[in-house]
């Protein structure tokens, strides 16, 4: 072996050891467990006995004989559909905002950026469970003001509200990439769209919203898949159950009860797979459509 190929092999070989814990974390912990979950998907499996190979069944009768299963996809969807736009409608508000020139931004964007870093955490969701309680802080501004209280944990519906109200309030890591988009583009865009009269309106809709579509389509498409993993918030905040009325059963808490509640490890793993491949149709129907809605600097781009 040549000096050269020993040297180039050397090189070769200390790249591999850098990259190995990563190598063998994701073939670990990523890879290989997803293959097992695909096979135990088409098991009955209760942790306690060996798989027993049933095909079809869990997916049968999780899409013909399971009402609770269903309910769950429509728990997540509306917390989905609804909770996302408005994360993001608030955190590029807030971006906007941050986008100025003060002594005491930085800290104000440290500030906002807070709830992000500590917001799925088990001590906020229950401080945000004694903030909605029938004592808590809302109800007594709701009182102070003449409304009648809400009931946050007998009312399904007002329980799904409490949770699109925490999952709105991590806007952090969504604004602080709206405000490192706001900060590339060009002040004079709008220096010109001023010297042509164009209103404040005009200017968010005619260069803000096109030049920071591709920002937003990254932050739709993340913000997308780490709502519908959202559990602990509903764990903490429904006591595990999911209630009231399954108001709050989001289908990560149900797939849990499933596993390790009632040891349906076979059931769950199915559950898994499906939300998988809802999550994958629909960022790809966000990265097809977004050719009719995502603007690009160059043609290149596109």
């Amino acid at each position: 072996m040549s000096l050269r190929n020993h040297q180039s092999l050397r090189a070769n070989m200390t790249g591999y050891a850098f990259i190995s814990p990563f190598i063998v974390g994701f073939l670990a912990f990523t890879l290989i467990p997803m293959f097992i979950s695909l096979y135990l998907s088409f098991t009955s499996y209760n942790l306690f006995t060996p798989p027993k190979w049933i095909g079809l069944g869990n997916f049968e009768k999780m899409f013909t004989s399971d009402p609770k299963y269903w309910n769950s996809i429509r728990v997540t969807f509306t917390y989905v559909l609804v909770g996302v736009p408005l994360r993001l409608v608030f955190a590029l508000f807030v971006a906007m905002i941050l986008n100025t020139k003060s002594r005491m931004v930085g800290t104000y964007r440290t500030m906002y950026y807070l709830p992000s870093i500590i917001g799925g955490s088990v001590a906020v969701s229950i401080m945000w469970r004694n903030i909605f309680s029938n004592d808590g802080i809302v109800n007594s501004l709701l009182s102070a003001l003449g409304a009648t209280p809400v009931k946050w944990f007998g009312d399904p519906n007002a329980s799904l509200t409490m949770l699109i109200t925490l999952s709105v309030w991590q806007f952090g890591s969504s604004m602080l990439i709206f405000l490192a988009g706001l900060k590339n583009i060009s002040v004079e865009m709008y220096e010109a769209s001023s010297v042509d009269g164009a209103s404040p309106v005009r200017k968010f809709f005619s260069i803000t919203l096109p030049l920071l579509s591709p920002i937003i389509l990254f932050n739709l498409i993340m913000q997308t898949i780490s709502a519908f993993m959202t559990f602990v918030p509903a764990y903490v905040i429904s006591k595990g159950e999911g209630g009231p009325m399954d108001g709050t059963m989001l289908h990560s808490l149900y797939l849990f009860r499933q596993a390790f509640m009632f040891s349906n490890m076979g059931y769950a793993a199915a559950m898994a797979w499906v939300m998988l491949i809802m999550i994958a149709i629909l960022t790809a129907i966000l990265f097809l459509t977004s050719k009719y809605w995502v603007f690009y600097e160059t043609e290149k781009g596109r």
